[in-house]
Parts: structure tokens; C-alpha cells; sequence
């Protein structure tokens, strides 16, 4: 937008909001007086909150002694003296004006003055704070982000109350000018990673930006895993930020993004930390197992009684040989026709309304299954294992994508070239994300490259007593390429 600044002509001014919101009708303009001088209060519909208007900005105004004063000390007045309630901002161009005007303020202009005043009188509604959907705790906190995200940050503030703590505002999309947040600890973080977030953002060409979703694949190099991670919950992006991560608040979006994000982390949860380590440490082996076990599952069974029955139990494979001698399709296609199935029935049960969608997994899972088994569209053996493996993916939703794509993947090449096609693709995709770095950082730290003294919160869950000894800080990961500060230098040498 060209940069157009405002005269001491009341009228010219409040032309150039007309001209910007002809026939709009959220546009409210309120022209008064003030002990003689002409002066306009500019607000939109919906976005303010009309009593704190009132009584915080027009009564003063309109009560206060200023009936001899010029225009410009009425003005200088106003903005030093009479109004200490509301947050109160000076306002010198139009492009300003207007992102103030949409974010809620409320715009006085004066004859005689070429600078606006923005009070800050936000009143537009929004969901109250709840316990987040996806991450659910037993015994920590049932706070979740909502969509405002200057809810969310002081919700982020109330919880880290330290100086160290800083939002950055930017905006995003040419047309819909999102306001986002970069949150971090300033000893903790990275310049290096400050700078290339920045930088990435600022490249960003969208013109529209209304989720959080929007900006991942420009602030990742995307692949089948994701290097952004997600979050609903204040208490995780508080632990990940004091680990010297960058959290990006957008506003509109309930969830916060979180770089950068390891692979490890797909498998870590809040509740990991409050409950007893032992059993910390059983549940994440347990979402290392489901893991592997719903990407490799289909595809090993496919490969073995395709290529390699030799490796299937003799009274095993004669029950695998009698269901598929019934049904017309070969083992390859029924895993395909009926992994594609589940999934219908999950986005199915996902789209409609909550109270179906509990019956819509029944139904599919329970009627359409027996059904297609008894009439010999598919085998017993075929269905079951591909409903324990999408059932094993649910275990680590944050890697339910990934983790269906590399099941699909290594279903296509065991079922065409047997265990050599498995383990060929799984290499593929492991050297693939082995090499990945991360905004300096190894995708798969400290996994590879490989830290012994980093496992008490990886293989295991050391009790906090050990983990507080040594400060997690991603920038002190093996193979990281972004500078320490000397606070991290000095954690380096105790690891």
C-alpha cells in the first residue's frame, strides 16, 4: 500500500477512511466536538468494546477543561493528560492506522492535528479458554490455547515470569494482515535461529494467512516428517521455549508451532513428566513400538505370504492359504482396499458431527468389516492386521500422517518385491532423514548423531532429579550448527 500521511484537515482525514471502507458496514464514525474543535472517533463494529469507549475515552475527553486551549494543545493535552486507562498509541501514516483500526482500536482525530491517537478498547468475543482436544493430561494443567493470540501469550507469560521472555509481532498475508508472535527466552535462543525464522517469514507470499498451517511448509523443508512441530497446550510451548526453541503464535489459530522440532519429540508427551519415570519410560517404549509396528506391520505380512511363506508357521500359513483361496483378490489389494477403507471411516468419523461420529466408527469398523469378510471380499488375517496397525498409529498421533505414509509405502514394496523392497525403502527414508538438519540442528539429534549422556530423556525418562543437572538445550545438541551463548557453552561443558 502506498504510505499516505495525514494533514491537519479533519475532513481530508476522515475521507481517507471513508474512500477505505466505502459501503462497509462494520465502519463506525462518530463526529463531535470538543469545547469547539471538530474531532471524529473511528471504530469497527464488533472489534471494541462500546462501555470502555464510553466511559474511558469519550466522557474524559468531552468533561475535560480545554476550552482554552488551541487545536494542537488540545491535542497534546488528550494525549498526555487526559486519558491514563486505556492503552494509548500515536498514529502518523494511514497503513498504520488501519492495522490498528483492524485490530481492535479505536481512532481520535482532531482538526488541526496531522497525528491520530489509538486507544486500545479490544471487546470483540471469543471462545473461552478450555482443556486443549488433541492433548489431553490426567494431572497436569487443563489450559488450551484459543484464538486470540494475545490470550495466548499471556497465558505463555503467566507461566515464564521472567524479563528473558519476549514476543516479537509481525504480520503475515498481503490482504489479511494476520498478526503472529515469535516467542522465546532470550538467553537461551539462538541469533542464528532468530534470524533465519525471521527471514523465512519474511519471504512468505501468501496473501492470506488464517492458521497456523498456512506458514509450516515455509518454515520447514518438508518431507514425509514434519521439522514444526504443533502444540495446544501453554505448559509444552513454556518447556520448549526454556530448551531454546522458537514458539510462533498466529493469531486465529488455537495451536502454536514449535522450531525446532526433532524427531524424538514426536514420541515425548506432557504427561511423561508428571507421572513416575519408571512408568514414563514403559509408555514411550510403548510409542516406540506402536510406531514401527503400524508402519512395517502390513507391509512384512504382505511380503511374507507373497514372497516369503518359508518364515510363517506351518499351521499359520495353512489358515492364511484356506481365507485367501476365498477371496478373489490377492493379498497385496486387500491390504490396499481395505487401509484405503479405514481411512474413509477415520475422515468419515472425523467430518460429522461428534454425536455420529462414535457410531460411524462402528459401524464401519464392526458391520462393513464382518460383512466383507464373510463375504469373502477380504481375509480374517488381512483385516486384522491392518486394523492393529492403523490402531498402533493412533498411539503417536503427531506422526499418524508419517506414519501412514510410510505404511502405504512399504505395503506397495513388500507386496511387489518382498523383504528387499521393505528394506530398501526404509533405508531410503532413514538416510533421508538422517540427513536432514533442522535449522542447524540434526532432525534425529541426539539419536544420530549419537549422545550417550542426552538418552535420560529419549530412551528413557530419568527422574527429574538427574534431568535437572543437565539443562536440555537445543543448540547444545551433537552436530548442532547454531552458536552458543556463554550460558549454554558453560551447560556444554557440564554434559
Amino acid at each position: 500500500m502506498e504510505e499516505k500521511r495525514f494533514t491537519k484537515s479533519l475532513c481530508e482525514n476522515v475521507l481517507l477512511f471513508q474512500q477505505a471502507f466505502d459501503e462497509s458496514m462494520d465502519f463506525v464514525l462518530r463526529e463531535f466536538e470538543i469545547t469547539g474543535t471538530k474531532a471524529a472517533l473511528i471504530t469497527m463494529d464488533g472489534l471494541v468494546n462500546k462501555q470502555t469507549i464510553a466511559q474511558s475515552i469519550l466522557n474524559p475527553i468531552l468533561n475535560a477543561a480545554t476550552a482554552a486551549f488551541s487545536d494542537t494543545e488540545k491535542y497534546r493535552y488528550i494525549r498526555d493528560h487526559a486519558l491514563a486507562t486505556v492503552e494509548q498509541l500515536q498514529v502518523v501514516d494511514f497503513a498504520d492506522a488501519l492495522d490498528k483500526l483492524m485490530a481492535g482500536f479505536a481512532l481520535l482525530l482532531l482538526d488541526g492535528s496531522a497525528d491520530l491517537l489509538a486507544f486500545g478498547v479490544q471487546g470483540f468475543d471469543f471462545r473461552s479458554v478450555s482443556e486443549p482436544e488433541n492433548e489431553t493430561t490426567q494431572r497436569g494443567s487443563k489450559e488450551g490455547f484459543v484464538e486470540p493470540y494475545q490470550v495466548n501469550a499471556s497465558m505463555i507469560r503467566r507461566r515464564l515470569r521472567t524479563p528473558d521472555l519476549k514476543f516479537e509481532r509481525m504480520t503475515v498475508g498481503s490482504e489479511s494482515n494476520t498478526a503472529i508472535a515469535l516467542c522465546y527466552l532470550r538467553s537461551a535462543v539462538s541469533d542464528t535461529l532468530l534470524q533465519r525464522i525471521r527471514a523465512n517469514i519474511h519471504k512468505i507470499p501468501l496473501k492470506t494467512v488464517f492458521a497456523a498451517g498456512y506458514l509450516s511448509p515455509f518454515l520447514e523443508k518438508g518431507g514425509i516428517f514434519n521439522d514444526v512441530g504443533y502444540t495446544e497446550r501453554p505448559d509444552t510451548v513454556c518447556g520448549k521455549i526454556a530448551e531454546g526453541r522458537v514458539a510462533v503464535l498466529v493469531d486465529g489459530t488455537p495451536n502454536v508451532l514449535i522450531i525446532p522440532y526433532l524427531f524424538v519429540e514426536n514420541f515425548q508427551s506432557f504427561d511423561d513428566y508428571i507421572n513416575p519415570p519408571y512408568f514414563a519410560t514403559f509408555v514411550r517404549w510403548l510409542k516406540y513400538f506402536s510406531f514401527f509396528l503400524s508402519m512395517f506391520l502390513p507391509g512384512l505380512y504382505v511380503a511374507a505370504v507373497t514372497f516369503h511363506p518359508e518364515v510363517i508357521p506351518d499351521a499359520l500359513l495353512r489358515k492364511i492359504v484356506l481365507a485367501e483361496a476365498s477371496t478373489p483378490l490377492p493379498v497385496l489389494a486387500e491390504a490396499f482396499l481395505v487401509t484405503i477403507l479405514y481411512e474413509i471411516m477415520r475422515e468419515a468419523g472425523l467430518r460429522v458431527q461428534k454425536p455420529l461420529g462414535q457410531a460411524v466408527s462402528i459401524v464401519g469398523g464392526l458391520v462393513i468389516g464382518e460383512s466383507a469378510v464373510n463375504a469373502g471380499i477380504v481375509g480374517s488375517l488381512t483385516l486384522m492386521i491392518i486394523a492393529l496397525a492403523t490402531l498402533a498409529s493412533y498411539a503417536t498421533p503427531k506422526l499418524y500422517e508419517a506414519a501412514g505414509a510410510m505404511r502405504m509405502l512399504l505395503l506397495l514394496l513388500g507386496g511387489l518385491f518382498g523383504i528387499w523392497g521393505i528394506t530398501l525403502g526404509f533405508c531410503a527414508v532413514l538416510i533421508e532423514i538422517c540427513g536432514r538438519s533442522v535449522y542447524g540442528v540434526p532432525f534425529t539429534a541426539p539419536l544420530s548423531p549419537f549422545r550417550l549422556s542426552a538418552m535420560r530423556d529419549v530412551l528413557i525418562r530419568a527422574n527429574w532429579k538427574t534431568l535437572s543437572k543437565h539443562a536440555a538445550v537445543v543448540q547444545n545438541m551433537p552436530g548442532a550448527e547454531a552458536p552458543a551463548t556463554e550460558d549454554q557453552k558453560n551447560d556444554r561443558k557440564g554434559n
